[in-house]
């Protein structure tokens, strides 16, 4: 792997986006087209000019850097092709080339300290170290797009990415000390650099039931009240639960009633088709005997509008005349409120009210698309909404 060069890590430190986070977005590159593992992933001042940088000239497979540059500097590449190659100060080329041979490996047996379990399978680990403040934790890349931060098995932090992250290294990049570099499985590069003022707490960073939800409440003692109404539901359970399901259908059977007695009244007229979902309110305005009607027509579809409509009235000649029985509407674009007036005259003198019942049709069919009855006032009456 070639990592890429931080000479911008100082210029880049945008605050995360998750709240409350210990670490700075420094660099997102999700086409960096990296594919590698946390034992392929080190940082070193290879040059010697205070930039922590790497770069090599195969394909690894592990790396481990050791030493101090103006001591004794190596950095030793195991690479794909069966060679170990190790390069020592300002050498851009490797010193020593080392074949590669089958080593057995025997059977270590320890005592088994702790298990953590995990949301989802592990892809990757490695160390996070911290020597100015004497922090060593272990760092886990999971499938599921988090990083989890444990010290033994207590959780310190979680870093959620967009991709599933394959490798991580934790120490100096550019110039800063405390820098996160992971790799995504999709080969994208992610830089974060640990606040100074970080301060990582036990569980601080564990999602899930808040801590107080663990400890026993203090539950008072059973009383005789208690104990003789368990005793009573006991053993009328049966009829109680019939009483309740009896209340519950009288509930549904009002509901409905009340329901089919808004349609009918035309209370809140609405559409039933879900080709035209309109919407349809009146206000009626005015002393008399001339009335002002205004039809608010809305059409409460989200992406389609309405057009061809017709809107329709129906009233009693001998009371009430009207300049136009029916007029056309234009084209009603969704979430617009359309308001469409017209003039009643009342032909009583005698403060006789009816009811004007307004239809909303298509053009070429006879059913209507809604209808609502306007309270009409008497002509003496003031103005009904």
């Amino acid at each position: 792997m070639a990592a890429a060069s931080s000479s911008d890590s100082d210029a880049c430190g945008a605050e995360s986006n998750e709240a409350n986070s210990k670490w700075l977005d420094a660099h997102y590159d999700p086409m960096a087209n990296i594919h590698t593992f946390s034992a392929c992933l080190a940082l070193a001042d290879l040059h010697g000019d205070g930039e922590y940088k790497m770069s090599l000239p195969s394909v690894p497979v592990f790396l481990e850097v050791s030493g101090q540059f103006d001591v004794e500097f190596r950095l030793a590449a195991a690479c794909r092709n069966g060679n170990i190659y190790i390069l020592r100060r300002d050498s851009k080329h490797p010193k020593y080339c080392i074949e590669l041979s089958a080593q057995p490996v025997g059977l270590i047996r320890g005592k088994k300290l702790w298990t953590v379990q995990m949301p989802a399978a592990i892809l990757t680990m490695n160390l996070l170290e911290q020597h100015s403040r004497g922090l060593q934790a272990v760092m886990a890349g999971l499938a599921n797009g988090e990083v989890r931060i444990y010290r033994d098995k207590a959780l310190l932090n979680v870093i959620h990415t967009p991709d599933a992250v394959t490798s991580l290294c934790f120490g100096r990049y550019g110039r800063e000390d405390n820098t996160l570099i992971m790799t995504t499985r999709g080969g994208g590069l992610i830089i974060k650099i640990l606040k100074r003022t970080a301060v990582f707490v036990e569980g601080g960073s564990e999602v899930g039931p808040p801590p107080a939800q663990a400890m026993k409440l203090n539950v008072p003692r059973k009383t005789r009240l208690y104990v003789d109404q368990t005793l009573r539901e006991r053993e009328a359970g049966t009829a109680m639960h019939r009483a309740f399901q009896t209340d519950l259908y009288l509930l549904r059977l009002r509901a409905a009633r009340a329901y089919l007695q808004a349609l009918e009244s035309s209370l809140s007229p609405l559409s039933t088709t879900a080709r035209e979902p309109l919407k349809l309110h009146a206000v009626v305005q005015g002393l008399g005997p001339t009335f002002k009607l205004t039809l608010h027509l809305q059409n409460t579809s989200t992406t389609r509008p309405v057009l061809g409509l017709l809107v329709c009235f129906l009233y009693n000649e001998a009371l009430y005349s009207l300049p136009r029985a029916f007029f056309k509407v234009p084209l009603l674009v969704p979430g617009l409120n359309y308001p469409l007036e017209t003039f009643v005259e009342s032909l009583s003198n005698k403060g006789i009210s009816d009811i004007i019942k307004v239809l909303v049709l298509r053009e070429g069919q006879s059913a209507p698309l809604l209808s609502a009855h306007v309270n009409m006032p008497g002509s003496e009456g003031l103005a009904a909404a």
